[in-house]
């Protein structure tokens, strides 16, 4: 593992157990270079994933990516970084379970699926990009639909289910 400090190649694993999610691996290393310790994750990889975009074009699946679409949404919002972590890993598990290619709307349904269990504003912000809203009357649409449905139970509930 190339060292984030020196660019050093090799380290050594000082420490290793599984992340709180369960579904990873998080190691503590330290550079055989300059001595510096940090972290890393490990995550199984059932399969390398492609992404089929609305214009035809294709690219591999990008975790990160994913992340910052959600965390963007969540901005603001009292919800913990672990859930989103965690909803991240639920998505790219069902993903990569489902085949080899996927669409962007099914990873929009999925993000869409996740943030109505995690918090109505959060999932009201991403409808409002990933349905390309473009007049005041689509969020009063999306705002009432969330309204009139009824709220997620405490606990555990449907983000478990994704996960």
């Amino acid at each position: 593992m190339r060292c984030p400090f020196c660019a050093h190649e090799d380290s050594q694993v000082k420490d290793s157990r599984p992340s709180e999610d369960g579904a990873s691996i998080r190691r503590r290393r330290e550079c055989a270079g300059c001595g510096a310790r940090f972290t890393t994750f490990e995550r199984v990889q059932l399969r390398d994933l492609t992404v089929l975009k609305k214009d035809g074009k294709r690219e591999p699946f990008d975790r990160a990516k994913l992340e910052r679409a959600i965390g963007h949404a969540c901005r603001k919002r009292s919800i913990d970084s672990a859930k989103i972590e965690q909803m991240a890993s639920g998505i790219q598990r069902r993903l990569e379970t489902s085949g080899d290619e996927v669409t962007t709307d099914m990873i929009g349904q999925l993000v869409m699926f996740g943030l109505k269990s995690l918090d109505p504003v959060a999932y009201i912000r991403f409808a409002s990009v990933y349905k390309d809203f473009t007049e005041a009357g689509d969020f009063a649409d999306i705002a009432e639909a969330v309204e009139g449905a009824p709220r997620p139970p405490e606990g555990p509930g449907l983000l478990d289910k994704l996960i």
